[in-house]
């Protein structure tokens, strides 16, 4: 695991939760030596060092900011496969800055991949076979769902659930808000906001139930629900959600030329 951040400690604890690696089969390589002093208590045998190794065949996760992905790769004389959670880093890019032949799966994951309920898109590289792409879809499985994508379609992956939580967290904001001005106190509001959005995703996950059902399952005609639901429709719910993805969708595709 090249970078010790938040994700890739967090895809690493994955592993070990799910019993997929232990300690001792794990490095980290991180430069920062306050972040190895933590890495190394908080994730007690797995080896934390400063440099890549150049050991051949080793297997990679680069899980560092995108400008310094392909510096990183020039340092990886002979890896094993390679997985990039690099945003807007194209497969080319990294295929070009490594050894010729190695194979690149490049994923999108998303921040609750931190509590292991994330959700990643994976996009096999020119050389990568489907044992290779079978591989990163156990790494990433460690830390919740995962999809397989074509690279062209990683930027709507992107737009859609990585950017998604945060369209999630706005929501419950404004959850928040609109309980505290109907006279609600906000810790109160809060709490009511979170959880309805936690147990609701739940629902959804859990039951395998079609959105639509749920949400047409609580909506009595005249009822309460369905004032709501046609206030949210008068004020663009949907095409506000859609400009979101779209915006979000461009804007990985101009950092991906870029």
């Amino acid at each position: 695991m090249v970078g010790g951040g938040k994700m890739g400690q967090a895809l690493v604890g994955g592993l070990l939760e799910a019993g997929w690696a232990d300690p001792a089969e794990l490095t980290i390589v991180e430069v920062l030596a306050e972040q190895r002093d933590r890495l190394t208590d908080e994730l007690p045998g797995v080896n934390v060092v400063a440099d890549p190794l150049t050991d051949p065949g080793v297997d990679t996760v680069l899980a560092v900011k995108p400008h310094y992905v392909v510096d990183v790769c020039g340092g990886l004389t002979a890896p094993g496969r390679v997985i990039s959670i690099a945003a807007g880093i194209t497969i080319a890019t990294i295929e070009a800055a490594l050894p010729a032949g190695t194979p690149v799966i490049r994923v999108m994951p998303n921040t609750p991949a931190l509590v292991g309920a994330g959700v990643s898109g994976l996009a096999p590289g020119t050389n990568a076979a489907d044992a290779d792409l079978e591989w990163a879809v156990e790494v990433l499985g460690a830390v919740g769902e995962t999809v397989v994508v074509t690279e062209a379609q990683l930027d709507a992956v992107t737009g859609m659930s990585g950017s998604g939580p945060a369209y999630i967290f706005l929501v419950a904001e404004a959850m928040t808000d609109a309980g505290v001005r109907y006279g609600l106190p906000r810790p109160i509001a809060a709490k009511l906001a979170v959880n309805t959005i936690n147990g609701a995703g739940r629902l959804m996950t859990e039951t395998g139930t079609d959105p639509v059902e749920l949400r047409a399952a609580v909506t009595t005609p005249a009822g309460t629900t369905a004032a709501g639901l046609a206030a949210l429709e008068d004020h663009g719910l949907r095409a506000a959600f859609s400009a979101a993805v779209g915006a979000a969708t461009d804007r990985s595709i101009e950092l991906g030329r870029g």
